[in-house]
């Protein structure tokens, strides 16, 4: 596992991450997460020894990175796909790679068949796509078959077929009992990818929580689509609830009490209400004597709940 441990890191004067203490525990994929200039890389690199903490500690298997017995079958790391030496092929590449840590060219095949890039092997890595060194990189950090990987904005350049296949896999490697530290942009990915949350701002950590924990938090609005809508709305107001209309308010007859509900002509409309929860909201239309045609409550994205977090 990897621990954090009232770190800090100062650059002069400024302090890129400032008392920050978080574990990230094997068998899920933990998102890191933060805002440009936030301390995510330097924390990252003063993970794996690039950068001395000013204080505190960041360990993995309990040692300092330079403390790790056999570092690449312990930890793989990706943080810059594009620092790698264009002249080279792939296969050389993670050859010069494995060489160094005693790895078999036999899974210098296997990563580069892992990744995608079998066919590219000989190839020179200056004439690779973004997507290709993104692969590459993730190869590199996968070769020495590590339990702990740490990869930063490893989603970068990839289609969504690759997207794709990189969730897969980061899920498939937690199922089998490894860490995995991601740090990404794209707030939809990982809220479909990450189990775990560490999310920091200036430094200092601000939430440490599950994905599923921090969503349920954030009640979403309910979207409500009635005949009714006007007198609804007015009755959800009453019982505390602010009402948004989505369209602009339509009088109809279906808005007097007199008209009969089954009226063909009609209008309908779709109000957005918070304060209230779905049942709350059925609820109140049932007593109010308004048909409902649509009750879906709305859950709020992991990107809103970050911004609000962060704001």
């Amino acid at each position: 596992m990897i621990e954090v441990v009232d770190l800090t890191k100062a650059y002069g004067a400024m302090r890129a991450v400032s008392g920050l203490t978080f574990d990230v525990k094997p068998g899920q994929v933990t998102g890191f997460l933060g805002h440009n200039g936030a301390g995510k890389s330097t924390t990252m690199r003063v993970i794996l020894g690039l950068h001395a903490p000013t204080s505190g500690k960041a360990l993995i298997n309990g040692v300092r990175k330079r403390d790790l017995q056999d570092p690449m079958r312990e930890v793989g790391a990706m943080l810059d796909a594009t620092e790698v030496q264009g002249g080279r092929s792939a296969f050389d590449h993670l050859q010069a790679l494995a060489h160094a840590g005693g790895i078999a060219r036999r899974r210098v095949v296997q990563v580069l068949e892992e990744v995608g890039l079998a066919g590219a092997a000989r190839k020179r890595i200056a004439g690779f796509s973004q997507g290709m060194r993104q692969r590459l990189g993730i190869a590199a950090a996968l070769l020495g078959d590590p339990g702990v990987l740490i990869l930063d904005e490893p989603v970068n350049g990839l289609d969504p077929d690759g997207i794709r296949w990189l969730r897969a896999l980061l899920r498939s490697l937690a199922a089998q009992g490894r860490t995995v530290l991601l740090s990404s942009h794209l707030m939809t990915e990982m809220s479909l990818t990450a189990d775990r949350l560490i999310i920091i701002g200036n430094g200092r950590l601000i939430e440490d929580t599950t994905t599923a924990g921090l969503l349920a938090r954030f009640q979403g609005d309910v979207l409500v689509r009635s005949p009714h809508a006007a007198r609804l709305a007015r009755a959800l107001e009453t019982a505390g609830a602010t009402v948004r209309h989505t369209q602009n308010p339509a009088t109809s007859a279906a808005d007097d009490p007199a008209t009969p509900s089954t009226s063909p002509s009609r209008a309908e409309e779709e109000l957005l209400v918070t304060g209230l929860s779905a049942a709350a909201v059925g609820d109140v239309a049932l007593a109010s004597g308004c048909a409902v045609h649509e009750l879906a409550p709305r859950q709020v994205s992991l990107e809103d709940a970050f911004m609000e977090l962060t704001q």
